[in-house]
């Protein structure tokens, strides 16, 4: 069975550049914590538990509007790590990010002073920080553009196509709200599409899912909009 710094060893490009002093605190100051679906891990700005790496499970980061309308902003699978929910360490976000557990889900959680102060110690450790950070800005400034610029046609074919992935099955269990939620649409209009989507054959609707009948058909209408 690993122990946790076999584990840290494992997650982070930056390990071994660390000193035996660092590495020790580090080890030390990590533990493993248990999320269950649906959880709120982090709930913006004024929240900072620390760095999240994800054992197994799933999370999904997003904003709220002032109306209260959701957009995901992206997922984070097995071996990813969760920078926003140490927002208080990163100067540049500006702005709110929730995240929650879509599946039962285990961490690692480094606390933010820990990794802070390793940030402030190591060139290593703040570069892989900024790249992290960079990456996700991409996503983000990619979704934007499809936010703005992609009809909602394909980006919720795409979004199916996605989940379809993400599951490994055919039938999605996600209610019209959920996908709404990640959409950043609301649930009437993504009703109405879907509604659309099985009149073409595409889906079949049922309650709280939706059974995937032509995936070729769907990869053609999300073109570009799929990651």
């Amino acid at each position: 069975m690993q122990t946790q710094a076999d584990q840290l060893k494992d997650f982070l490009p930056f390990w071994e550049k660390l000193t035996a002093k660092q590495k020790e605190e580090l080890s030390s100051a990590v533990h493993k914590r248990h999320f269950e679906k649906g959880e709120i891990l982090h709930r913006g700005g004024d929240d900072c538990i620390g760095l999240l790496l994800v054992l197994s499970g799933q999370l999904r980061a997003y904003t709220v509007s002032e109306e209260g309308k959701e957009l995901t902003l992206y997922r984070l699978l097995e071996r990813d790590m969760c920078l926003f929910s140490a927002s208080c360490i990163l100067n540049s976000i500006q702005f709110d990010v929730m995240v929650t557990a879509e599946q039962d889900t285990d961490v690692l959680h480094i606390p933010s002073d820990v990794y802070k102060r390793l940030m402030e110690e190591s060139l290593s450790v703040a570069n892989y920080t900024n790249e992290l950070m960079a990456t996700h800005f991409s996503d983000v400034m990619w979704l934007m553009d499809q936010t703005l610029n992609k009809k909602l046609d394909s980006r919720l074919a795409a979004l199916l196509l996605e989940e379809q992935a993400f599951s490994g099955s055919d039938v999605l269990t996600l209610t019209h709200e959920q996908l709404g939620n990640h959409l950043g649409s609301v649930r009437e209009v993504v009703t109405r599409m879907l509604k659309y989507f099985q009149s073409e054959g595409l889906v079949r609707l049922g309650r709280g899912s939706v059974r995937l009948l032509d995936q070729e058909r769907l990869h053609q209408l999300a073109g570009d909009s799929l990651r």
